[in-house]
């Protein structure tokens, strides 16, 4: 039986270039596991593949929604599911690449969802005092104080069914027989990469993307979830200044990258590299070396 591979890791580590070279050598699809990357348009600010990076190389669930249709965790784990049981049927090897671990935590382990059709927004409450409220139902809780998006899910969560999300993420069966490889670096190495690659975003056509979106006056999930946006539209609307934003772009990425580090470690059992950024291949040879080994067990 083949196995399932997964690529996690920070933000700008190298995710990308190392999937598909492991797509070559591995008769590989890819599968998306970037929450943000499942949006037409939103191309820069998620670092989304370009379509001559891809090397010929099929990827799945990119581009499947428009910015302002709704694609929840539980969407993405039927569509994962089914990727991946037709990549297998192919007698190919499904190649899950992302940052986002609670996509890949639903579609890999037995992540039940219950009903959940109350929904509350909590637009009136600060994050501080709606964490204060998430530590008292869970105290259990995982969720950084500072990531409002993952403490009102945990909320309305738990207004749905009475029981605190990490009872249920802390789920440990695997329905696939899967491999997990994370990159890392050292913390000062991956913060300069992610300031010089929000440069490079901003050279490449960051603002302008962000200024199309901000006049179709979408304010979707879609929009507003990524690292990118919703800085730059503070800019637009002259409340920072463009220096401002962007550095808030740098700050806001580098704290993600520490809360993904923290997440992974937390919920999975990830075999971690080493990057070499000065010859990836070494990088490259030692995954495919160890994948190598795990797959005669």
């Amino acid at each position: 039986m083949k196995k399932v591979i997964v690529v996690v890791g920070p933000t700008a580590v190298g995710k990308t270039k190392l999937s598909i070279e492991l797509a070559k050598k591995l008769n590989g699809e890819i599968i998306n596991a970037d929450s943000t990357q499942v949006y037409k348009s939103l191309d820069i600010a998620t670092a989304k593949i370009k379509e001559e990076e891809k090397e010929g190389i099929i990827h799945h669930l990119i581009d499947i929604k428009n910015i302002d249709e709704d694609y929840t965790v539980y969407d993405y784990q039927k569509d994962c599911r089914l990727k991946i049981q037709e990549i297998l049927d192919k007698d190919k090897t499904p190649i899950i690449v992302g940052g986002t671990g609670l996509y890949i935590k639903a579609a890999l382990y037995d992540y039940e969802f219950k009903s959940e059709e109350k929904t509350n927004t909590y637009d009136n409450i600060s994050t501080e005092k709606l964490y204060n409220e998430l530590i008292k139902i869970d105290n259990k809780t995982n969720i950084h104080p500072n990531n409002r998006k993952r403490i009102v899910r945990a909320l309305n969560y738990y207004n749905n069914t009475n029981e605190p999300l990490s009872s249920k993420e802390k789920t440990n069966k695997l329905l696939y027989d899967s491999i997990f490889i994370g990159l890392t670096t050292e913390r000062n190495i991956l913060y300069d990469r992610i300031n010089k690659r929000s440069d490079e975003m901003v050279k490449n056509g960051l603002i302008e993307e962000a200024k199309k979106i901000y006049n179709s006056n979408i304010r979707s999930k879609a929009v507003l979830t990524p690292i990118g946006y919703k800085e730059l539209f503070e800019y637009f609307d002259n409340k920072i200044t463009l220096e401002e934003s962007i550095e808030l772009i740098k700050q806001k990425s580098r704290r993600y990258a520490k809360r993904q580090y923290t997440w992974f470690n937390n919920q999975m059992d990830i075999n971690w590299f080493n990057v070499d950024f000065d010859n990836f291949n070494n990088t490259i040879n030692d995954v495919l070396k160890f994948i190598k080994n795990m797959t005669k067990k």
